[in-house]
């Protein structure tokens, strides 16, 4: 997600710095974006000047220093687990600008829940792109009753300057407005493979023939991450102690087996062969 929405913002004009603190991501990240441009190009899609003009204004880096000299706006994407992005919010707050902006792009988790990590938690907003970032035009900003209407006024336009449509969510709820719909429809679907009602694939194959989704339930876990899933759970666990907001059986079991989804060749599916 990360790669992709910096990836996203720099060919709207923007200098973006994206960093991790992996080489190996970031290695990762470099080539799947050289990849990518090379391939609009070859397309028709791109001229290749403006594909070059592009990722030079793009930057993978592992240096934190680089990638906080003279920032405007950091937009985390890290593991929705709010000790990690407290942690990481901190740690930027000692070295960026007083003016900067941390936007979080959690799926689930407000942002008032870790705001108070920076100095100045009127400047902490949720910011919630959806997979693949490059393709999906929804974005979702949150006003907090943290965040400041000034923030919230400047990551709004920003959402629109990168090509993106920005839904303003005017309170905070945990999930939003898409994932509290969306966790709905898997947390039914998750519960009908438990009880052993239907298999995974006639679960999706009914959602997508019967109700039009371009993907079934099942699927889009597998593309988003089942650890991405299962943490969500558990820190909605974690924040109201009600078992059933724990994860579903299901979902337990994939990740105890490190079945990721996509990421790791298995999930509900098996992508091994592919």
């Amino acid at each position: 997600m990360g790669n992709q929405i910096a990836m996203q913002i720099a060919i709207h004009g923007y200098d973006v710095v994206c960093y991790d603190i992996s080489a190996d991501m970031v290695e990762k990240a470099a080539a799947f974006s050289k990849d990518w441009f090379e391939k609009r190009v070859a397309k028709g899609k791109m001229e290749a000047d403006a594909a070059e003009e592009i990722q030079e204004r793009l930057v993978f880096s592992t240096d934190i220093q680089l990638a906080t000299k003279d920032t405007d706006l950091v937009l985390e994407a890290v593991s929705d687990k709010v000790d990690v992005k407290k942690a990481v919010l901190k740690q930027l707050d000692g070295l960026t600008p007083d003016r900067c902006i941390f936007a979080s792009n959690s799926s689930y988790i407000v942002s008032s829940r870790f705001a108070d990590a920076v100095k100045d938690p009127s400047k902490v907003i949720n910011v919630h792109f959806f997979n693949p970032a490059l393709v999906m035009k929804i974005v979702e900003v949150v006003k907090g009753p943290h965040v400041s209407q000034e923030t919230f006024d400047t990551a709004f336009a920003f959402v629109e300057s990168i090509g993106k449509t920005p839904v303003k969510i005017e309170k905070e709820i945990y999930g939003f407005v898409v994932n509290r719909i969306f966790s709905s429809l898997t947390r039914e679907a998750c519960y009908l493979v438990d009880m052993g009602i239907a298999s995974p694939e006639d679960i999706d194959k009914a959602v997508k023939g019967a109700l039009g989704h371009s993907m079934g339930p099942l699927e889009t876990q597998d593309m988003t991450g089942i650890d991405l899933e299962y943490n969500v759970y558990m820190e909605k666990f974690k924040a109201s102690g009600k078992k059933e907001d724990l994860p579903a059986a299901c979902l337990a079991v994939h990740y105890g087996k490190g079945e990721y989804g996509r990421k790791s060749g298995k999930g509900f599916y098996d992508y091994s062969e592919k």
